[in-house]
């Protein structure tokens, strides 16, 4: 895989506490520029905005993924400018593969089908890879915050049943250990929501872009 261009800084780390190791943090990378003049379009995050998905980090998140998409093109024009320039058209509108192709053909002569349906596959393997690493990502901080819960838990759990031997005389210490482990599902409930819909927004944002680039696949298929 190419140098990380898929900026997840902040995504899952909290920057102020953070304590991520130094290997981890290397990840955190700057997108690649992209010099080629063709239309600016972000169909992904639009599509979306005009959705009733009430998830707040989704289009923060869909943005990570477009402007990765972005960093993976290379110089000249393949699959990336036959998509982008598709869907400034309308990737339903059969004209817009013609025109794209035919714009294409002017800067890549030997510009063909095959070509740009070899290229997509490319798009497609990167995005995915990502999504598999931070998907793993948010899986295993959601898994470290419940061990760290249950293990606060189970100590607590064992604190109580100690002061409870001796209740007459620690009886105010008691309460308050039982008041502690009352809070710790409260305590952590926002992260916990946090972190659910950071995960699910990461789902969403690969099947939504993966969509739209499977739209333009199809339609090179049926129209080129």
């Amino acid at each position: 895989m190419p140098k990380e261009i898929f900026n997840w800084k902040s995504i899952f780390v909290n920057d102020e506490n953070s304590s991520v190791p130094s290997d981890e943090a290397k990840i955190q990378t700057s997108f690649i520029p992209n010099d080629n003049k063709f239309p600016e379009t972000n169909i992904v995050t639009n599509s979306v905005s005009n959705g009733n998905n009430n998830n707040p980090f989704l289009n923060e998140i869909l943005e990570v993924y477009n402007k990765g998409f972005e960093g993976l093109n290379s110089e000249g024009f393949d699959f990336f400018e036959m998509y982008k320039s598709v869907m400034a058209v309308g990737p339903t509108n059969p004209q817009s593969y013609q025109m794209a192709f035919t714009m294409g053909k002017t800067i890549k002569s030997d510009l063909s089908k095959e070509f740009l349906l070899e290229k997509s596959k490319f798009y497609i393997s990167e995005i995915e890879k990502v999504y598999a690493k931070y998907d793993a990502t948010g899986n295993s901080k959601n898994k470290d915050l419940s061990d760290t819960i249950s293990t606060q838990k189970n100590n607590l759990t064992k604190n109580i049943a100690d002061l409870e031997a001796q209740i007459a005389k620690l009886q105010s210490e008691l309460e308050a250990k039982k008041a502690e482990l009352a809070r710790i599902d409260f305590d952590n409930k926002e992260m916990f929501t946090q972190i659910q819909l950071k995960i699910e927004a990461n789902n969403i944002a690969k099947h939504k872009i993966l969509e739209s680039i499977n739209t333009v696949v199809t339609g090179i298929n049926q129209y080129l």
